[in-house]
């Protein structure tokens, strides 16, 4: 029996078992070559780390699941999370590169910006046509999320429960990758998730090793991203070898937020400096073209998790 591992990306999320629902279902979902696991026999589980960053779990479950693009839960910005504070001066230049990847436009701009849908530039959420109330939460969650991961930020999300996130989030990783003992083990990440994945099987000698890697709509094509798992990550040998037997698909929508800065993969995560990552771009609906359920949706993103698992 084959098995898939998924772990989530930004923003808070609702709880572990909906999440795992609403992914399955979206890739069980009418349309082309509609992947429905469990009649296939492939189990799945999740690497749930949202209750590391947030108090509670989202209850806008439906928000997650459909296509509409008109609540912070939609667009990934659920959690009203706030700015990251820095916690050293590369912490700082840190957010401010992230940032500036996201948005050409200042604190002032964007609290004047207009409310109705519009899209006003060309960099980043600016591309977007959405209004800035929702690109606000948007950028909160990935540069508070991101930030708080690659720099261990210790955090308390809500009375008596502190954390480290890198170290927490690296131990749920590994105990839910170790969990599976059906082959082929592939992991799909998303969004941030894909950060997770990428560090835990490339920078943690521990991590148990997995046949396959999906990525959906990842970061690590950014620069700023890619400093941050040094030691580990190189240009020429940056594919997980050690970890990733067989293939690293890499799925992404040129508008993208997230991605759309450095959306390919296979010139900066090479096996002995030739290109292993085979990357795919697909078209997601709507103006919000981030969202993990539109991914899963896609009829090439399920032809490839399909021939990774053999079924």
């Amino acid at each position: 029996m084959a098995h898939v591992t998924f772990i989530h990306g930004i923003s808070n999320k609702p709880e572990a078992d909906e999440l795992l629902k609403i992914w399955r279902r979206a890739l069980a979902d009418t349309g082309d070559d509609p992947l429905a696991l469990g009649s296939l026999g492939v189990s799945s589980s999740l690497v749930y780390w949202a209750d590391v960053m947030y108090a509670a779990p989202d209850p806008d479950v439906s928000a997650h699941e459909g296509v509409l693009e008109n609540t912070p839960a939609a667009v990934d910005g659920s959690g009203n999370p706030p700015l990251p504070t820095p916690v050293s001066p590369e912490s700082a230049a840190f957010i401010e590169a992230l940032r500036r990847e996201l948005t050409d436009l200042s604190d002032a701009e964007i609290a004047a910006a207009p409310q109705a849908p519009v899209a006003t530039g060309p960099k980043g959420l600016e591309r977007v046509p959405l209004p800035w109330a929702l690109k606000k939460p948007i950028m909160a969650a990935f540069l508070r999320d991101v930030h708080h991961y690659l720099f261990n930020v210790e955090i308390t999300p809500r009375p008596g429960a502190t954390f480290r996130v890198q170290d927490e989030i690296r131990r749920r990783t590994l105990d839910r990758i170790a969990e599976a003992s059906s082959r082929p083990h592939i992991v799909v990440s998303h969004s941030m998730g894909t950060v997770i994945a990428y560090d835990c099987l490339k920078r943690v000698q521990d991590c148990p090793d997995v046949d396959g890697l999906i990525t959906l709509g990842s970061p690590l094509g950014l620069d700023e991203v890619q400093d941050k798992l040094r030691p580990g990550w190189s240009r020429d040998g940056g594919f997980p070898v050690e970890k990733v037997h067989g293939d690293w698909v890499n799925v992404f929508d040129r508008l993208d937020v997230v991605c759309g800065a450095d959306p390919h993969l296979s010139n900066d995560f090479r096996r002995q400096r030739i290109g292993a990552v085979m990357d795919v771009a697909v078209q997601n609906s709507g103006a919000w073209r981030h969202s993990a359920t539109k991914y899963y949706r896609q009829p090439r993103l399920r032809q490839e998790l399909r021939r990774m698992l053999g079924v």
